[in-house]
């Protein structure tokens, strides 16, 4: 919140042209899992178009990725958790009868290749594999955790946000943080679901019911998102992966893109992330001595006299004579006026910035007007105007 007050978090833009959505289909498409459906329940309007619009595959194929509602096919109550909307869309895996599933979370930024997760799935025979990233072992209690055996595989413990992680078989110091993106073995999967349907004591979650289920039967692997190689990766943004589940880390992976050899590079043309770039808008222009230095700047922006650094510039958004817009964040169609100051601060979709307005200069104003984290970034919703 607030950018999630009249959307679903996968379809908050990100880095100018995208929507978070976009990351997980592209690394799926790219690796050729054609057959995606996306699970929604709460104000999906916007994601549901965002793919109707954009996500179109080959019909001729068979191919197509489609957002598929709550339906209620189970009783009368929505979704419950994570692993309850599966099971009440088991009418998507009998329809397709797949040998394998891939549950991936909808709301991360990164590149993989899981075609080569598969793989690792298929050979060990497990249940389920789910993908690990090594994280510095004091910092893991803020992620779900992942214990293996000696051999560093098996799973013999999945944690959730534990107050004294376990270390790796090969590093003490780091340890495994679950990345939110399962493989499962259909016929294992569909059992696991049936009976924890049943189950009144379960919350119905993939991370804390499914998992944990499929652990106690020795049948749950550890996938090592290090080992994966990703075409046209750089050593600088190679195993580069986010949880942009707060203001500020949305913010900081925004930041990652703009430097002259990003911590994320969008310009990897051999793993393309795709969207739907608003081919009907002219390309981005510069005029009266405006500028920007370190900054992406989308189509149809006009920067006319102000002065843009370290940011990141949706489509459609005006920068007006005299304004400097600093480490910001903004979203389709913003405003700013002649002689505003934006710094560190995330500006949603219209938002306007009258002339001479201050945001992000001074933190004590501006929190009695507008949402700041506690680091100070400072955040306007859809439509507002500032003062």
């Amino acid at each position: 919140m607030p950018l999630t007050v009249d959307r679903a978090k996968p379809a908050v833009p990100f880095g100018g042209s995208y929507r978070l959505i976009d990351f997980v289909l592209s690394n799926l498409v790219n690796a050729g899992f054609m057959r995606i459906c996306v699970l929604t329940q709460y104000k999906s309007h916007s994601l549901d178009l965002h793919i109707s619009m954009t996500w179109r595959m080959s019909a001729m194929t068979g191919n197509y990725v489609t957002p598929v509602p709550a339906q209620q096919r189970r009783g009368p109550h929505w979704y419950t958790g994570s692993a309850d909307a599966i099971y009440q869309s088991m009418n998507l895996i009998n329809d397709e009868k797949p040998d394998y599933i891939a549950v991936f979370g909808a709301d991360h930024v990164y590149r993989m290749d899981p075609s080569q997760m598969l793989q690792q799935h298929i050979e060990t025979g497990a249940e389920v594999t789910v993908a690990g990233i090594r994280v510095p072992r004091d910092q893991a209690s803020a992620f779900g955790v992942i214990d293996t055996d000696e051999t560093g595989m098996m799973i013999t413990q999945f944690l959730e946000k534990p107050a004294d992680p376990p270390g790796l078989p090969d590093d003490p110091d780091s340890t495994f943080a679950s990345m939110g993106n399962y493989i499962f073995t259909r016929d294992a999967l569909v059992h696991t679901l049936e009976e924890d349907s049943d189950n009144t004591a379960s919350a119905h979650d993939m991370g804390g019911d499914i998992i944990p289920a499929m652990v106690e039967r020795n049948s749950a692997y550890v996938y090592d998102f290090a080992d994966n190689e990703v075409p046209g990766a750089t050593a600088r943004d190679r195993g580069y992966w986010r949880d942009v589940g707060t203001l500020d880390s949305i913010y900081e992976a925004n930041m990652d893109l703009v430097s002259v050899h990003p911590i994320f590079n969008l310009y990897n043309r051999d793993w393309p992330i795709f969207t739907n770039n608003a081919p009907q808008m002219p390309p981005a222009k510069f005029v009266e001595a405006g500028r920007a230095e370190e900054s992406i700047v989308s189509t149809g922006s006009i920067v006319a006299g102000g002065q843009v650094r370290n940011s990141v510039l949706g489509p459609s958004c005006r920068i007006n004579r005299g304004a400097i817009v600093d480490g910001a964040v903004l979203m389709n169609n913003v405003t700013i006026g002649e002689g505003a100051v934006v710094r560190r601060t995330i500006l949603d979709k219209n938002v306007v910035v009258p002339a001479g307005a201050l945001i992000g200069v001074d933190l004590a104003a501006d929190r009695e007007k507008y949402h700041v984290t506690d680091s100070g970034i400072v955040v306007l919703g859809k439509d507002m105007t500032a003062t």
